[in-house]
């Protein structure tokens, strides 16, 4: 089969094959490390407004896809002004994998965060609910690789995550700052580049949770891209012009409709154990059943989704390459990606079928992302 990797910014909301991370090139894991040594950004990645910056705020928009952005560059005329580029984020294009990647500068297969639901341990671990404690997994045995290459970057970030297992996971190690609102977030970011931090790392998740809750083709989601066209003015208005503002996402969105609500009635036969997310569905096989549940699920659901096995999904480079025995089993023995405007639906998971808008799969729309770059005006 042939793999695409995708680069072309006309690129298809649907394409025939799957868009894979770029992982040796342009994609999301590569922006840390460039903005840690900026001096030395071999690849090119960073625009050269973000190059020769005394300082860097690293603001990463949850789910502000690059398609997202293009085709509602009116409502936010400085984020499309910027200058940048799309590049890919990570498969799953989901928040707990991509935003790993994003502090470490690794592939999910090295980070081990291969999605929402993962199996951990025998058991599905929700990571975004993760709440460590003795009857949970250890952050850092889930998650080994040191956020930020070990430097200690400040993290300005909702205040709420403060005690969550997945903060630990992604940012320890960092001075965490937790901000209740817009207007504080721009204002810690102001004072750590004032007290000379070369780098600072924030994140806002509006566009991700409105997307999710209204859809893509409603007003609410409108309003929620002009307030975060309003938090970037702001930040490049606190920021000085020594500075860089620099601004990423962690992926995409896809509408689906009711009528895209896919059943795995006919497969539950066949099935132990369902976790991932709605757009990238995994399946452990019940035992002896896995060559049986690949087959029906090509027939079943194969015009509508990339089905692959675990094997095959990690031989295409899917989550990237180095994948420990343990890693590779959180996810199921079988795969479906979604290519078309469907979901797959776990009856475990009543609440993800209320959601309008999803992503994790391998469509351009959900893989990908902006890097853009602008001086501060201060």
């Amino acid at each position: 089969m042939v793999i695409t990797r995708v680069s072309d910014m006309a690129a298809q909301s649907v394409p025939i094959q799957p868009v894979l991370p770029a992982y040796d090139g342009a994609w999301i894991g590569a922006v840390v490390p460039a903005l840690l040594d900026r001096a030395d950004d071999a690849g090119g990645l960073l625009p050269a407004e973000a190059r020769d910056a005394d300082g860097v705020v690293l603001l990463s928009i949850d789910g502000l896809g690059w398609e997202m952005l293009r085709a509602h560059a009116d409502l936010m005329p400085t984020l499309a002004g910027m200058a940048g580029t799309p590049i890919t984020t990570v498969a799953p294009s989901t928040t707990s994998a991509a935003l790993t990647s994003i502090t470490t500068g690794a592939t999910p297969a090295q980070h081990g965060i291969l999605g929402y639901r993962i199996r951990v341990g025998g058991e599905v671990l929700n990571v975004l609910r993760w709440q460590a404690g003795e009857d949970t997994p250890d952050p850092e045995r889930v998650q080994p690789q040191l956020p930020f290459h070990g430097h200690p970057i400040p993290t300005v970030t909702k205040q709420e995550f403060r005690k969550s297992a997945f903060s630990k996971a992604h940012l320890r190690g960092g001075v965490f700052t937790g901000w209740r609102t817009n207007s504080t977030m721009v204002e810690h970011c102001r004072q750590l580049m004032m007290a000379g931090h070369s780098l600072v790392y924030a994140y806002t998740d509006g566009v991700d949770k409105v997307s999710h809750e209204y859809g893509l083709n409603d007003g609410f989601l409108l309003a929620e891209l002009r307030a975060t066209e309003d938090l970037v003015v702001r930040l490049l208005e606190a920021l000085p012009s020594s500075s860089c503002l620099v601004v990423i996402a962690d992926h995409g969105q896809v509408q689906i409709e009711p009528e895209g609500h896919r059943s795995l009635v006919d497969l539950e036969r066949l099935v132990a154990v369902t976790a991932g997310e709605g757009r990238l569905r995994t399946l452990w096989a019940r035992p002896g059943a896995s060559k049986d549940l690949l087959e029906m699920a090509r027939e079943l659901h194969g015009e509508v989704a990339w089905v692959r096995s675990r094997d095959e999904a990690f031989a295409e480079g899917w989550f990237g390459q180095g994948a420990s025995a343990e890693v590779r089993g959180r996810v199921g023995d079988v795969i479906l990606a979604a290519r078309e405007p469907v979901i797959f639906v776990d009856r475990a998971m009543p609440k993800e079928v209320q959601m309008r808008s999803h992503h994790g799969s391998l469509t351009a729309a959900e893989m990908m992302v902006p890097l853009l770059a602008a001086r501060g005006r201060a």
